[in-house]
């Protein structure tokens, strides 16, 4: 079930305010359970609904939720905090990224979750990716770079101070974390 807190929906009525009559919210979520997932709620004008859609009657306004993003969205709340510059709008979806794997699922599904749910959005800022080569018998993860990361001067830095440690925290089964990338072929580093 998706929640709107009284803040939330006392700030959708004052918007609501301004728009046409008859207009409410939609919400859908694109790119569910990859960790390019995201929200997005617009204005639906009267009729403008999907017949599909679920409706959250939220008192003065109804919230129209893609039926695709039900699911994904169940156990969501929507809030507005107060704070010294007015206020934010916060959506928190716990299945919006998709599910971690167990603490028992194989060490190579959870260090691919790791990946692209913690190591991939980090090191996108400077243009790069880190991917899943193996994980071998040992445990030792094996990974190669490419983008921004590919021939970068600091990799070595981002591989032990930021792969190797996070993995380690998140999979405690892992033993070393191994970069095999030719960093010499790099076209485009981001140092």
């Amino acid at each position: 079930m998706l929640t709107v807190t009284p803040a939330a929906r006392d700030y959708f009525s004052d918007l609501l305010a301004q728009q046409p009559d008859g207009t409410n919210l939609r919400l859908r979520v694109t790119n569910p359970g990859t960790p390019s997932a995201d929200v997005e709620l617009t204005y639906c004008g009267p009729g403008d609904q999907a017949e599909s859609d679920e409706d959250v009657d939220c008192q003065v306004f109804k919230l129209f939720v893609e039926k695709a993003s039900a699911e994904t969205l169940d156990g969501a709340m929507i809030d507005f905090e107060t704070n010294r510059m007015g206020g934010e709008l916060c959506i928190r979806a716990p299945g919006l990224k998709g599910r971690a794997p167990a603490d028992d699922a194989p060490v190579e599904e959870r260090v691919a979750w790791v990946l692209e749910t913690r190591i991939n959005p980090m090191v996108a800022s400077h243009g790069g990716q880190v991917g899943l080569v193996e994980v071998t018998a040992e445990n030792d993860v094996v990974l190669q770079f490419g983008g921004g990361c590919h021939g970068c001067g600091m990799v070595d830095v981002t591989l032990k101070q930021g792969i190797e440690t996070t993995l380690r925290q998140e999979v405690p089964e892992v033993r070393e974390v191994v970069d095999a990338t030719d960093h010499a072929t790099g076209e485009n580093p981001y140092y």
